[in-house]
């Protein structure tokens, strides 16, 4: 006899069928996984026959086959366990293969028995409902499962819950869908003293989605800055919060169930590798640029990470996707992230800061400076709408009592800019489109056309500044953020001219005060 059991493998966040083939013969007694299974699906036989011992069953001493089909590709993943566990079930007689038909399984047997949970459940779902198949989870991520829709959920929390389900002993409860706990209390910005162009410039980067780039000398609140935008940012839309959620639950990030309902916020070290930035491993698991989307990725220090760590970056932030080619896979992670990136102007970090004598006393200013910032390229550079410098804090910012908005006044005027992009992009039939950093060509053209005297003064900058096409294009896209803070209609000059005043090229020029 053979029982056959519907599974999943992974390539990246798209999920591909895998038809799980048990088979007893007669013979000298074996456990033999093949299908191409990596180490942890071949460990997948003990798992099972302890689990089974836990609960009074044993492993018939017979020739068990499992087949993992299709044959020729590779299996990954700890998931594998309850699929073959099952139709070992089916093939010994204790359950009938008609109890599981329709059914997609994945979960990971504890050596008692217990389904623990694991990685990829809710790109399961959604796949296994777009099949009109039901899903087999384990009972943690129940909830998780349940947002796939109109969907039948079984989610027990053991090997012997499910036989008894299926034997009609008791009845497993449709689980209810679930957030995830991520509740997280942000700082104000309120209580950063000073630095007022700065949260100007944090305010346009979170309506409009724009990256920005803080240059500034030590301790001058720039990581201060960066740790608040997520407290002005709008919570996720379902939709944004299912593509999220799909991510961090291939990556093993969803532990306990339940989609996300705060926006990603990642600030990896600047000894991250490329491999932890943009994707890829032996698994080719998303990077941190793939689990910032829809969110926030701060790079601080950001001449000190790799050079090529930063270049594999220029892609993703044009597209809002990262390719990953290796040589047994070519898998594709959205990437939509928000690129918040800080910088001191030099390696000892006071070039031209006026309040510190270290910036006299360096004997290689300002050339120091200009090789410093050369470590960033000027194609990354083009790509950041907003550079900021963030002077050093004065003592009279320092003791004047704190008077600015705090976070939850400029998250209203956040959002009410953000509802406006949205409602102007789906008034244009572009439903995929959220902000106006993600606006290109014609559509551009349609939404930020500046009125005659900033058209202008646009064009006279961009051959007096050198701006490349890029550049040209960003300008436009902060102008029209700038013009829905503001609730106007029309992109005018001062709205051309505020954008400007937060672009700058030439890196190595620019930015070095001489």
């Amino acid at each position: 006899m053979v029982a056959r059991v519907n599974t999943v493998a992974f390539l990246g966040i798209d999920v591909l069928a895998v038809d799980v083939q048990v088979h007893i013969a007669s013979g000298i007694p074996a456990f033999a996984v093949v299908g191409l299974p990596d180490k942890a699906v071949a460990e997948s036989r003990e798992r099972v026959r302890a689990a089974l011992s836990a609960i009074g069953l044993a492993v018939p001493p017979k020739r068990i086959t499992v087949n993992l089909s299709p044959a020729d590709l590779a299996k990954e993943g700890s998931h594998f366990d309850l699929p073959i566990a099952i139709g070992l079930l089916a093939t010994m007689g204790v359950i009938s293969p008609d109890d599981f038909q329709g059914f997609v399984a994945l979960g990971e047997l504890a050596l008692d028995g217990t389904i623990s949970p694991v990685a990829g459940v809710l790109p399961a779902a959604i796949h296994a409902s777009s099949q009109d198949f039901g899903l087999i989870c384990p009972e943690a991520q129940g909830g998780e499962a349940a947002w796939a829709g109109e969907i039948q959920v079984l989610a027990p929390g053991s090997l012997l819950g499910l036989i008894n389900h299926f034997k009609g002993a008791y009845v497993l409860s449709s689980p209810e869908p679930k957030l995830h706990d991520d509740t997280v209390t942000y700082p104000d910005i309120a209580d950063i003293k000073g630095q007022e162009s700065a949260k100007r410039a944090l305010e346009i980067a979170a309506a409009g989605g724009h990256n920005m780039l803080m240059i500034g000398p030590p301790g001058s609140g720039k990581s201060m800055l960066a740790s608040r935008l997520p407290g002005i940012l709008p919570p996720l839309d379902p939709a944004e919060a299912l593509s999220v959620s799909m991510i961090h639950s291939v990556a093993g990030e969803l532990k306990t169930g339940g989609l996300l309902k705060t926006r990603p916020y990642r600030d990896p070290h600047h000894s991250a590798s490329m491999p932890s930035l943009v994707g890829g491993g032996l698994k080719v698991k998303p990077g941190e640029i793939s689990l910032a989307h829809h969110g926030v990725l701060f790079l601080d220090e950001l001449p000190e990470f790799q050079r090529a760590a930063l270049e594999a970056l220029r892609q993703p932030l044009e597209t809002g996707q990262t390719s990953i080619a290796r040589a047994n896979a070519h898998v594709t992670y959205p990437a939509r992230f928000q690129l918040i990136a800080a910088m001191n102007p030099c390696r000892c970090g006071y070039l031209g800061d006026p309040l510190n004598d270290a910036a006299e006393t360096c004997n290689r200013a300002p050339k120091c400076g200009v090789d410093y910032q050369s470590k960033i390229s000027g194609p990354m550079f083009d790509r950041i709408d907003l550079h900021v410098e963030v002077p050093a804090v004065s003592a009279a910012d320092l003791s004047r009592p704190a008077n600015s908005e705090n976070s939850a006044v400029i998250a209203e005027r956040v959002a009410r800019a953000r509802n406006i992009q949205r409602q102007r992009f789906l008034r244009l039939d572009n439903n995929d489109l959220r902000t106006n950093a993600e606006a290109d060509g014609n559509l551009l053209k349609e939404i930020a056309a500046p009125a005659r005297d900033g058209r202008a003064l646009l064009t006279e900058a961009t051959e007096k500044m050198r701006l490349t096409a890029r550049g040209y294009h960003r300008i436009l896209r902060v102008a029209r953020t700038l013009v829905d803070l503001d609730d106007y209609d029309e992109i005018g000059r001062v709205h051309i001219a505020e954008a400007l005043a937060y672009r700058r090229v030439v890196p190595g020029r620019q930015l070095v005060r001489i």
